[in-house]
């Protein structure tokens, strides 16, 4: 990007502006908005007119009741005025993404200028990837930027297709984009070791790619969460009602196997904070993980494990932490995320590189304050699972050419 002339030009990027709204529709976290004015600033700068387009949501999955777009609820005009603030500069809004009145207001534009889109969720082409729908994002600007790393692994029209449109002097990444990419690139490009991956979450499923490619390479794997008793019951444990995938037994069995024969350090979750429903007022009680009674069930790592992962933690030299330990948002099974969040930081003063790929991970760290005391914070939870199980991102591709 920084390659190029953007005086007097016009130059259309595809933001994440996806922020989270309360029940008043206000922004209750604009990391997403905030992360994006590096590469927005620098364009201005050079003397560029930008033109955002984004998504909000998912309009065309939750309809109103007569099949209209709910445009109150999933309109981008509701991050115009926190841009505006964060910019110190009006910016400008159109309530459509293509169409006459989006080239009108895109040709008024000067100099300096920033104009944001209607959200391109309101359009099914968005996420079919349509050609004719990207090439009238193309026609309104003389050069692309991804700078989206949350949607880099969605080929939709405004992340993948419309930069076909550009040749590879008028198209490129942001910044954020590229700072995901180089980040992403120090676990899985000779990263320094002991290498550690700390895995959580509630299904093997959801992460089955992940911790096979993980095992291929790193030195230690941790595996906490709902997940951890999928593991559990295939040795033959007891995990009472505890969230147990029956049809994952045998996979869980030969990603242990796997791990074995490459050397790879598993750690399970020894004990567990039990409780006997699944409430923030349920009765609990700490149990051996693979001694869980019938009609209790594990809802975050306990104290031995707790020690267990602490000790791995501080030994490593990379760390990549995604998935939390327990059922982090009640505070009763709260403790096991924390202290795992407490010991990536420690480990990262220690001067270990630690990336936090996405998702809950990120809610926690950011709850506990301590997002600044780690290496890397991601803002893509699929995009960063995606990369780090060794998938090509059809947004990058299609920049890379």
């Amino acid at each position: 990007m920084e390659q190029f002339d953007f005086q007097n030009q016009k130059v259309l990027i595809r933001v994440d502006f996806n922020v989270p709204l309360n029940k008043a529709l206000e922004i209750t976290d604009d990391t997403r908005i905030q992360a994006a004015l590096p590469t927005i600033k620098y364009i201005l700068e050079k003397g560029g007119a930008v033109i955002l387009m984004s998504h909000l949501g998912r309009p065309l999955k939750k309809l109103n009741d007569d099949g209209s777009i709910n445009r109150a609820r999933f309109t981008l005009n509701h991050v115009v005025p926190r841009l505006s603030e964060h910019l110190g500069q009006a910016v400008a809004f159109v309530g459509d993404t293509v169409g006459t009145a989006v080239n009108e207001a895109v040709a008024a534009l000067n100099a300096g200028d920033v104009l944001v889109l209607e959200n391109t969720r309101f359009y099914k082409e968005e996420g079919k990837g349509d050609a004719d729908f990207a090439k009238q994002l193309a026609d309104l600007a003389d050069f692309y930027v991804n700078d989206a790393f949350g949607t880099a692994h969605r080929a939709h029209a405004s992340t993948t297709t419309v930069a076909q449109f550009f040749d590879t002097d008028h198209k490129s990444f942001g910044f954020l984009l590229e700072k995901e990419l180089l980040n992403a690139a120090k676990v899985t490009n000779e990263p320094a070791r002991p290498l550690t991956s700390i895995v959580g979450g509630a299904k093997v499923s959801d992460k089955i790619l992940l911790l096979d490619k993980m095992i291929e390479f790193v030195d230690n794997l941790v595996i906490g969460g709902g997940m951890a008793y999928t593991f559990k019951k295939a040795q033959g444990g007891q995990i009472g009602n505890s969230l147990c995938e029956n049809d994952k037994l045998d996979l869980a069995l030969s990603l242990l196997e796997k791990a074995k024969a490459r050397g790879v350090n598993v750690y399970l979750p020894e004990d567990s904070i039990i409780a006997d429903q699944f409430s923030p007022t349920a009765n609990t009680d700490t149990a051996a993980s693979n001694e869980i009674r019938a009609d209790y069930m594990g809802l975050d790592i306990g104290p031995k494990a707790i020690e267990a992962f602490k000790t791995v933690i501080l030994d490593s030299k990379t760390i990549v932490w995604n998935g939390p330990m327990g059922v982090f948002e009640m505070e009763a099974f709260a403790t096991g995320t924390k202290s795992i969040a407490e010991s990536v930081a420690a480990a990262t003063k220690k001067g270990a590189f630690s990336l936090i790929g996405g998702g809950d991970s990120v809610a926690a760290v950011k709850m506990m304050k301590l997002d600044d005391q780690v290496s890397y914070v991601s803002t893509g939870g699929g995009a960063m699972l995606e990369l780090l199980e060794g998938k090509e991102l059809p947004g990058v591709k299609a920049i890379k050419g």
